[in-house]
């Protein structure tokens, strides 16, 4: 690169900045992993214009904004002027890279689903052991749409409750889902990342009074595959009940992510003379809980300050046996 102080400003060193230096090119991040519009090259021994320049230097400012990530103070070159060096700009491209999974701040959450979220009706019998099994898809519109969402600071949370009573084992459950398990997140990717101020790794938890028995913190969007995988798992923390445990797997083909949550019931700690069947309940309504067992998926959508809006709205549709 012949891009140096004094030097001229040649097509190859404006392009290089642009898409053709690996991994401290501004439409790697800005284009193919936010999906924003990309910037363009010039031909080869074209004039690169105070205006392209100007748009380059603009769009860094944006992703840094966007990332929290410092950037240098420059000052973009107006027409009519001579062009100088912008310095440090390759080592900012390349902060912003490195930093692309990051985004100063969420945007809302969005808490609209269909289907069922809720297990209404009484689960187990006796001393048997039972099963709940919550299923939750998350489409986009395409796999593009998702990794957009995703890269540009998107991510999904997962949360359970259960208050209703009436059964021996209601107690039990009630502190398993309530108190013992934390809330779920799965964002980008396995590396570490800030977002709005967090720091997360692949899959996160946060709150809960458990440890999680399996936790895929090295797990995000990027590293999931068609075969469904455990991503997070917490037994009880109750002597009696330490082989119950809930669970949530995710998948993703095409568009679509699946996560399947189970609560499972070994239904061989209960107290003689007792039973290990739990209570129905009232529905949960968005994310405001009723009293029966409840595995909801909601998401947050990246910010829309720095960003447009390159994922559209993901559809949330969930089910429960």
């Amino acid at each position: 690169m012949t891009y140096s102080q004094g030097g001229l400003i040649q097509a190859t060193d404006y392009n290089g900045f642009v898409s053709t230096t690996a991994n401290a090119n501004v439409n790697a991040t800005w284009n193919t992993s936010y999906g924003q519009t990309a910037l363009s090259t010039v031909s080869g021994g074209g004039t690169v214009t105070a205006t392209q320049w100007s748009s380059l230097n603009n769009t860094v400012n944006s992703l840094g904004n966007h990332q929290a990530t410092s950037i240098t103070s420059r000052t973009s070159p107006v027409a009519g002027n001579t062009i100088a060096v912008l310095s440090n700009l390759s080592s900012d491209i390349g902060n912003c890279w490195t930093n692309r999974f990051s985004a100063y701040a969420s945007g809302a959450q969005f808490t609209a689903w269909t289907g069922n979220v809720s297990k209404t009706s009484a689960t187990g019998s006796g001393s048997t052991s039972w099963t709940i099994t919550f299923t939750h898809t998350v489409t986009f519109a395409n796999a593009t749409a998702a990794t957009n969402f995703f890269n540009s600071g998107g991510y999904l949370k997962i949360q359970q409750n259960k208050s209703s009573v009436g059964t021996d084992a209601d107690s039990e459950w009630n502190n398993l889902a309530t108190n013992v398990v934390g809330q779920v997140y799965l964002t980008s990717d396995g590396s570490s990342k800030v977002i709005a101020g967090t720091t997360y790794l692949g899959t996160k938890v946060i709150g809960g009074s458990g440890n999680p028995t399996t936790l895929l913190d090295a797990t995000g969007f990027n590293q999931l595959t068609a075969s469904p995988v455990v991503i997070w798992k917490q037994l009880d923390n109750t002597y009696s009940y330490t082989s119950n445990y809930i669970q949530t797997s995710a998948s993703y083909t095409g568009s679509v992510i699946t996560l399947t949550t189970v609560w499972f019931d070994a239904g061989d700690a209960t107290p003689f003379g007792s039973t290990n069947n739990i209570s129905g309940g009232t529905a949960t309504t968005g994310i405001t809980f009723g009293t029966a067992p409840a595995c909801v998926v909601t998401y947050y959508a990246p910010e829309t300050t720095y960003l447009t809006n390159s994922c559209g709205t993901p559809a949330i549709a969930a089910s429960v046996v």
